[in-house]
């Protein structure tokens, strides 16, 4: 059923529900990263999101010489 929705949905319906569920995930990975560390401030649970999405070699390549925070 969900496929035959989304077949009759224009490119750009697809689109924009690609982009909500993509903002859904993150908020949900961010969620459990500040549930597991609540003593995170704000820039640290971003770098934990960052550490999830981009995996350790490109976020040591985006952010050189800071240290790699737990997710």
């Amino acid at each position: 059923m969900q496929d035959a929705l989304y077949r009759r949905m224009g490119g750009s319906e697809r689109v924009a529900v690609q982009f909500r569920l993509t903002a859904a995930a993150r908020a949900l990975t961010l969620a459990g990263i500040r549930s597991r560390h609540p003593d995170y401030d704000e820039q640290r649970a971003r770098m934990a999101l960052a550490r999830v999405l981009l995996g350790d070699a490109l976020a040591r390549k985006v952010w050189p010489g800071r240290p790699l925070v737990e997710p």
